[in-house]
């Protein structure tokens, strides 16, 4: 390695220091502890990680994730030393308003952050993703001779990445899938903000890491560059045999070079002072001003030609591909764009009329198994999977296959790892090729509820399926029965959450979150079969508004008296309610709101087109109510309460959801 090697380590050092003492806020320890493991694998000379500054998009470069994110300024100073888009006043504005470099890395913010990272474990889980793209994807497109994806997926992770439970689920799944393309580098340092961990976490991952499946190399020091160095050629080496996935354990000192703070929690999430930053200056003899680094500094860490090179020698083996397989070189940057195939909406239109002509009376799981079907045969992309619930959440299709080490596939079997599979699904989504979806019951979206937040964070297209949605599962009881969390899944900004009543809404419900380019979905359906629900080209088209009129007043009455509104298996119980009223010369509107947040994006106009204004307004959701009552709702039949193990019928019945409740709530409504 160049001898200048300590200084190119330094570099990340001085700036991580400098920028969290100017914002008096931020992590300095952790990029300090891993400088040399940064150096040793981004370095231009040693030639380990394929990047280029100048296209951050580039399809065939490697990736790389900061599990342990709260050390952003690592990542930042590699973004500025290397040669990408972010500047020095860009570091100078470190967790400010705005800016590029954010306290943790968000994806989207600045070139060459794949991921948003922060939520321990989350990271290692993305690359996981990420890791099995890249091998689906050469499997499916490489040739004989023709290779136009190859890299490796390079994964920075920490002590507290490795206590989070998911880190468990994932590293398994990257061990059972031999993901040997996998390279990650563990910041052992044995400090968390509590202090020296020992009493807390005393695994021996080198072991753990084995059992899984992977290579573990042991005991290489984090601050020798050529010792990290030697062991990423050894981490090469296992990827060129496909012996599986490597952990190189790195035992490093966090804070590295504070003469006072190094090895201690001190270190960890707060700013070195000024004392203490002239001293590190001192004891790592870099004797420059804060925030300059010297040309030849950055000259050693320049990647623009390394990189530019390593791209075009791609390029060149691309165009060969795309000169004898111009259909498949096509396919391949298409799907890397994230471009839908240009008749995706007939497709959709077609499928439509489909379920409006058979007008079947079937579960929305079923509904939902069967717009897969007919949508897979258009999104070759697809890659669905199920966290152990495949027969129940119905996600498999006719021609599917199962994801195997040794197979190529587009159905994954997660085991019973709902976390790991939604974290995995937003890595797959963030490597582009592939648009991934996964199912599990309702009520343990819990379980994966912050990579929901973090795929509604980062904009980007992850779809969650959800079945067993309501008290409608029966005999399972209340700790299967879902109450809140429709509710819940409302609450996480930029989440389209999908609740149909039949096959028809189902099938919009599944086309329009897959049209979405820039936000998740959480798709959810029925155990039970559902009414099958007649409409006009208008009504249906209206299904992509997220709310839209089911049945209106009859054409002599002017204007409804009350408006019922539902979603899902109630939108039936509204519409028998409807006929009720009527009979007894009550005007009455029908809504179904399939997915509010659509609908609240709708413009003024067509809400108020939809709720008539001064009407009374009855909701109805087997649910709790909360998130009903911003419709301005005169009442809500919901439910304030868990469940109880009976048959499904009985259950309605018990927590009011009957046609007389509805008709006598809103007689009551009307009354006052």
């Amino acid at each position: 390695m160049s001898a200048n090697t300590k200084q190119m380590a330094n570099a990340i050092r001085a700036l991580s220091m400098d920028a969290v003492q100017q914002a008096n806020s931020g992590h300095p320890g952790m990029p300090m502890g891993m400088a040399d493991i940064a150096t040793a694998l981004w370095s231009p000379e040693n030639k380990f990680f394929k990047h280029n500054p100048a296209d951050s998009k580039w399809a065939d470069r490697d990736r790389f994730v900061l599990s342990n994110g709260h050390g952003s300024m690592l990542l930042y100073s590699l973004l500025h030393l290397t040669g990408y888009n972010l500047s020095m006043a860009d570091i100078k504005n470190f967790r400010q308003l705005h800016s590029k470099t954010a306290g943790h890395p968000e994806y989207g913010f600045a070139d060459g952050i794949e991921t948003t990272t922060g939520p321990l474990g989350q990271g290692i889980a993305n690359a996981v993703g990420m890791a099995l793209s890249e091998k689906l994807l050469a499997q499916e497109f490489n040739k004989k001779d023709h290779t136009i994806v190859d890299h490796k997926t390079f994964v920075f992770l920490g002590d507290g990445c490795m206590m989070e439970g998911i880190n468990h689920e994932v590293a398994s799944l990257a061990g059972v899938w031999r993901l040997s393309k996998l390279i990650a580098l563990y910041d052992d340092n044995s400090i968390s903000i509590d202090g020296r961990v020992t009493p807390w976490f005393h695994d021996n991952t080198p072991e753990r890491f084995e059992a899984y499946g992977w290579n573990v190399i042991r005991a290489v020091d984090g601050h020798d560059a050529a010792a990290v160095a030697k062991a990423i050629e050894q981490a090469n080496v296992n990827a060129a045999a496909d012996t599986g996935p490597t952990l190189i354990c790195c035992k490093t000192r966090i804070g590295e070079g504070s003469p006072n703070f190094a090895d201690t929690d001190k270190v960890h999430g707060a700013p070195l002072g000024a004392a203490e930053i002239a001293a590190t200056r001192a004891a790592i003899g870099w004797e420059y001003e804060p925030f300059v680094v010297p040309q030849d500094v950055y000259d050693d860490w320049n990647s623009k030609d390394t990189g530019a090179a390593a791209q075009a020698k791609w390029q060149k083996a691309f165009d060969a591909y795309a000169k004898k397989f111009p259909t498949e070189a096509s396919e391949f940057m298409r799907r890397m764009k994230g471009e839908l195939p240009a008749d995706f909406d007939a497709v959709m239109g077609d499928y439509l009329k489909q379920c409006a002509d058979k007008a079947e009376t079937i579960a929305t799981r079923k509904a939902s198994q069967n717009a897969i079907a007919a949508y897979a045969k258009a999104l070759p992309e697809f890659l669905g999977g199920s966290a152990d619930l495949t027969g129940s959440n119905l996600t498999n299709w006719p021609d599917c296959k199962p994801v195997r080490a040794d197979s190529w596939g587009n159905h994954i079997n997660y085991g019973v790892r709902e976390f790991g599979m939604s974290a995995i699904m937003n890595g797959i989504t963030l490597h582009g090729g592939y648009l991934p979806f996964g199912a599990t019951f309702l009520t343990f979206s819990d379980y994966s509820r912050n990579a929901l937040r973090m795929a509604a964070l980062m904009k980007i297209r992850t779809l969650f399926v959800f079945t067993h949605d309501s008290i409608g599962l029966g005999e399972d009881g209340p700790t299967h029965q879902p109450v809140e969390h429709v509710a819940s899944l409302r609450l996480i900004p930029n989440l389209d959450v999908w609740r149909p009543c039949d096959t028809t809404e189902s099938g919009a419900a599944w086309g329009e979150a897959i049209k979405r380019a820039d936000g998740p979905a959480a798709l959810i359906f029925s155990r039970q079969n559902l009414q099958f629900m007649k409409r006009n080209a208008t009504q249906t088209k209206n299904i992509a508004k997220g709310g839209y009129v089911l049945r209106d007043v009859k054409a002599d009455e002017e204007v409804a008296q009350i408006v019922l509104m539902a979603t899902g298996s109630e939108v039936d119980l509204i519409v028998k309610a409807a006929d009720v009223l009527a009979s007894k010369g009550v005007s009455t509107r029908v809504v179904s709101v399939p997915c509010a947040d659509v609908f609240f994006r709708q413009s003024a106009a067509y809400k108020k087109s939809v709720l008539t204004e001064g009407v009374a307004r009855v909701a109805v959701e087997a649910g709790v109510t909360d998130t009903w009552w911003r419709y301005h709702c005169n009442a809500v039949i919901g439910l304030e309460r868990f469940g109880e193990s009976a048959p499904a019928g009985e259950l309605f019945k018990l927590f009011g959801f009957t046609v007389d409740n509805v008709v006598n709530t809103a007689l009551s409504v009307l009354q006052k």
